[in-house]
C-alpha cells in the first residue's frame, strides 16, 4: 500500500509486451525457437526444479551476466530501464535543442536537463548553492530560530527533525490531512543505530567517517569535522531509539493517532506546532495525524537538552546530505563512497547522463512521461493491458466466491471492495499541472530544490480540496505498479508490462499471464487484502469490517506465511517474515490469481507443450522471469534491513513452495528442498 511522500527525490531492443498489439487478440501459443525462447534459453538443467525453482529457471543467465561495476543489482527491470533511459534521453536532449517559450513542457525539461548536465558549471560553483542555507543555520541563536529553520527545510526537502505528508485521512478518506511521521535520521533504518553484528557495526562506524568527511568538504578542520560528526550522531541515535522498526510501521492503527493542536502542544510543550505550520504554509490546523507520539516526544526532549551548536550541525548536514549528488564532484563522490560502495557494495558510479535521467524522473516524471507516452505507447495498447487488468479481476471474483475458509458476510464486503477498486492503466486519462513549476538553466541543485518546494506546496495545497481522484504516483515509463488503500485504486504503469527483446508475436499466453498478470496486475490487487490492505474497508477507510471468525482465520494462515520466510537465510541475515508478510501475501495471491486467469485461455485448454514444456510448466516459468536478477551483498543485507520486500528469489521459490499447481507440474515431491507437507502450505487469497 503506497504512502505519500510530501517530496520525492526522488538490453538490447526492449519492446513493450503490448506495442504490437493494435490487433484484437485472443489466444496465443507462440512459435519461438528454443534458443530464443526466454522461458528456456537461460535454464539451468543442473538444478533440480523441486531444490532451487529460481535458479533452475534462470541459472544460466545468472552466471553470464554478472552485476556491472554501476550497479547494485542486475536483472529483468534493468534489462527494462536500459531501453527507457535511452528513450528519455532523447526526450530530454529534444527538450533542450527545442527552445521552447518559459513555461512550456519542453522548457522544464529541456532546462532541468541542461542544468544537470553542465558539470562544468557545477564544478565551478563548488558548495555554493549551499551558502544560504549554511548562512541561515549560522544565525540561529535561540531554540525558536532552531525551529524556524527546521520548519523551513522542511519545505525545502531536508526532512529536518521529522517527516511529513500531506494525505489521505486513513479513517476519512474523502477528506486529506495533515500526517506527522518519525524521521530526522541519516542512516535508512533505525536499525543500523543498534545492531551489533559485523556489517551492521562496520557501516555505522563508516557512517561517522563518511559524515566528518563532508564537513571537511564544507571547510572545517579535521578535528572540529570529527566532533561535528559526533555531534549529529548523537542526535540522530537518540531520534532513532525513539522509532519504530519495520514491522512496527507496518500496523495501520498504531500508526493512526488523529491529535489535536492543543494536545500535540501538550506532547511536546518546546515546539510551538503553530509556528511550524505557519512557517511550512499551512493554514491552521483542527486535527493532525500523528503517526509515533513517543517519537515526538523524545524530539521534544532533545531540542530542549540539546546546545544550539549541536543541532547547526545536524542541519548543515541536512544540507550537505540531501544535495551532495546534485553538487561539485568532490561531494558527488564523497556521497556515492558511503551510500553506493559502503552501503550497496556498488563499485563505480552510473555515467551522469542517467543520474540526472533519475533526478528528473524522481521530480518531474510525468512531464517527461507526456513526450514518452505519444512516442512509445499507443492507446491501442492502453486497451490491451485493461482488457488483461479485467481477467485478473474476474479471475479475484471467483476466488473470493468459492473461499472455503471465509463465511459469507467477510465474503460479500470483500467482493464490494474488489468491485470498488478503480484501475489506472498504462498512462494518465489527465496529466498532473505543472504550470506554477518555475526552472531555469541555472544551478542544478537550485533547480533540485525549486523541485522539492513545489511539490511541498503542490501537497500543502490540497488540505480543505475534495479529493483528486486523477492523480498517478508513477510516471508510466516507471517500471513498477502499486495500490493505493486509501484511493482504492490499482495503478499500472506501461513500463511495469515492459519485456526486453520479445515481439508480441511470439509471446504466448503462459507467459503473458504470469510475467504481466501475475507477478504484475494479480500481485497489486492483492494488496487490497494483505495484511494491512484488508483492515481498509471499500471507500478507503481504516474500518473493521471482518467478521471476528474470519479475522482469526485469516491471522492463522498469514502466520504461517511469516513463519516460512523467517527460516530464510541470506548471508548472515534471517529474511523478516513480519515486516515482508504484505508482499509475500500478495506475491503468492498473485501467482494464483494470474494462474486462474491463464486456465482460460486456449493454450491452456489445448495442453500443447512448446520447447518440451506444458503450458502449466510455461507459466511458472514466467512468474519465475519476473525476478530473473542478482544483488551484491551489501545490497541484500540492505534490503533485508530496510524493505518490505524479500530478496527476489525469494519472492519466487518462497510463495511457490505453497501453490498445488507448482507441484504437480514440476513433479516436486518429499525430499525436494522446495517441497512444504500440506500441513505448513499457505492459501489465503
Amino acid at each position: 500500500m503506497i504512502r505519500h511522500a510530501l517530496i520525492g527525490r526522488m538490453v538490447s531492443a526492449t519492446l513493450l509486451l503490448g506495442a504490437l498489439l493494435a490487433a484484437p487478440r485472443t489466444s496465443h501459443s507462440g512459435t519461438l525457437p528454443r534458443g530464443q525462447d526466454p522461458l528456456v534459453q537461460d535454464m539451468d538443467a543442473r538444478v533440480k526444479p523441486g531444490d532451487d525453482f529460481f535458479r533452475y529457471s534462470c541459472g544460466r543467465w545468472l552466471e553470464s551476466h554478472p552485476i556491472p561495476a554501476a550497479e547494485r543489482g542486475w536483472g529483468i527491470g534493468n534489462l527494462v530501464q536500459e531501453d527507457t533511459y535511452r528513450q528519455l534521453r532523447g526526450i530530454c536532449e529534444s527538450a533542450a535543442r527545442a527552445g521552447a517559450a518559459g513555461g512550456a513542457v519542453d522548457q522544464k525539461v529541456g532546462d532541468f536537463w541542461t542544468s544537470g548536465m553542465d558539470s562544468v558549471a557545477i564544478e565551478k560553483a563548488g558548495a555554493a548553492p549551499l551558502r544560504p542555507y549554511l548562512d541561515e543555520i549560522a544565525a540561529i541563536r535561540t531554540r525558536e530560530d532552531l525551529l524556524r529553520t527546521v520548519a523551513h527545510f522542511q519545505r525545502l526537502g531536508f526532512g529536518s527533525l521529522y517527516s511529513l505528508y500531506v494525505g489521505q485521512d486513513e479513517r476519512n478518506s474523502d477528506r486529506y490531512a495533515l500526517h506527522l511521521l518519525q524521521g530526522g535520521i541519516g542512516l535508512p533504518d533505525r536499525d543500523y543505530y543498534f545492531g551489533t553484528d559485523s556489517g551492521t557495526t562496520r557501516i555505522r562506524a563508516a557512517y561517522r567517517r563518511h559524515v566528518s568527511a563532508m564537513f571537511v568538504l564544507l571547510g572545517e578542520s579535521p578535528a572540529r569535522a570529527k566532533r561535528s560528526s559526533g555531534e549529529v550522531f548523537a542526535i540522530e541515535r537518540r531520534l532513532a531509539g525513539r522509532s519504530r522498526t519495520l514491522e512496527q510501521l507496518r500496523d495501520p492503527w498504531a500508526n493512526y493517532n488523529p491529535t489535536s493542536l492543543a494536545k500535540l502542544s501538550a506532547l511536546t510543550p518546546g515546539i510551538d506546532w503553530a509556528a511550524q505550520l505557519a512557517t511550512m504554509g499551512f493554514a491552521a490546523q483542527d486535527t493532525i495525524i500523528l503517526g509515533q507520539p513517543e517519537f515526538f516526544a523524545q524530539a521534544d526532549s532533545l531540542l530542549g537538552g540539546t546546545p544550539i551548536a549541536a543541532w547547526q550541525s545536524y542541519l548543515r548536514w541536512n544540507v550537505v546530505d540531501n544535495l551532495a549528488d546534485r553538487l561539485a564532484r568532490r561531494f558527488d563522490l564523497e556521497h556515492f563512497r558511503f551510500y553506493g560502495t559502503v552501503m550497496s557494495g556498488t563499485k563505480a558510479q552510473r555515467p551522469r547522463w542517467k543520474r540526472v535521467l533519475d533526478a528528473e524522473e524522481g521530480g518531474m516524471g510525468e512531464l517527461m512521461g507526456q513526450a514518452w507516452v505519444s512516442q512509445y505507447c499507443s492507446p491501442a495498447t492502453k486497451a490491451r493491458y485493461e482488457k488483461l487488468t479485467a481477467d485478473i479481476f474476474a479471475a479475484y471474483r471467483d476466488r473470493i466466491r468459492a473461499l472455503p475458509w471465509m463465511n459469507d458476510a467477510t465474503r460479500q464486503r470483500a467482493l464490494a471492495k474488489l468491485d470498488h477498486v478503480t484501475r489506472k492503466v498504462a498512462y494518465p486519462d489527465k496529466w498532473r499541472d505543472f504550470s506554477t513549476l518555475n526552472l531555469d538553466r541555472g544551478s542544478f541543485a537550485g533547480n533540485q530544490l525549486k523541485l522539492n518546494e513545489w511539490w511541498f506546496g503542490y501537497y500543502a495545497a490540497r488540505l480543505g480540496q475534495p479529493i483528486d481522484r486523477t492523480t498517478w504516483d508513477m510516471s508510466p515509463q516507471t517500471y513498477n505498479a502499486y495500490y493505493d488503500g486509501s484511493k482504492v485504486e490499482i495503478v499500472l504503469p506501461a513500463a511495469a508490462f515492459m519485456l526486453p527483446g520479445l515481439p508480441d508475436s511470439l509471446v504466448d499466453d503462459a507467459l503473458l499471464y504470469s510475467y504481466a498478470g501475475g507477478s504484475t496486475i494479480g500481485h497489486e490487487i492483492t494488496h487490497g487484502f494483505d495484511d494491512e490492505g484488508r483492515q481498509f474497508d471499500e471507500h478507503g477507510n481504516l474500518a473493521p469490517w471482518w467478521t471476528a471468525q474470519d479475522s482469526v482465520q485469516f491471522f492463522q494462515r498469514s502466520h504461517k506465511l511469516v513463519e516460512q520466510f523467517n527460516q530464510y537465510v541470506v548471508g548472515d541475515k534471517h529474511v523478516r517474515g513480519q515486516a515482508t508478510l504484505g508482499e509475500n501475501i500478495a506475491d503468492l495471491g498473485g501467482i494464483v490469481l494470474g494462474y486462474e486467469a491463464f486456465q482460460k485461455t486456449e493454450q491452456w485448454k489445448q495442453g500443447r507443450s512448446i520447447n518440451g514444456f506444458t503450458p502449466d510448466q510455461r507459466y511458472f516459468l514466467g512468474y519465475a522471469l519476473s525476478w530473473l536478477g542478482q544483488r551484491r551483498p551489501q545490497a541484500l543485507a540492505q534490503q533485508i534491513m530496510t524493505d518490505v520486500h524479500a530478496p527476489g528469489f525469494l519472492r519466487v521459490n518462497g510463495p511457490l513452495a505453497n501453490v498445488p499447481a507448482f507441484y504437480a507440474a514440476f513433479g516436486i515431491k518429499p525430499g525436494d528442498r522446495m517441497y512444504r507437507a500440506d500441513s505448513v502450505r499457505v492459501e489465503i487469497w
